[in-house]
């Protein structure tokens, strides 16, 4: 399957990225990464949530 169609469910995401799920909720409900969201279902794409996280730290490292 291509990474791009490759749909995870929230305890799918963080047992694969090692992360909480908690911390993952929370930066989905605030909007800092891509998610799709059906009533109390959330579901990510694995290859966009670390390309927003990798974003992220980018933006971090370049600050003066």
């Amino acid at each position: 399957m291509n990474d791009t169609q490759y749909i995870l469910t929230l305890p799918e995401l963080a047992r694969e990225l090692r992360l909480p799920e908690r911390w993952l909720r929370a930066e989905a409900d605030a909007g800092r990464i891509p998610h799709l969201r059906a009533e109390h279902k959330y579901r990510f794409n694995r290859a966009a949530v670390e390309r927003a996280l990798a974003d992220r730290a980018a933006r971090m490292e370049a600050r003066p």
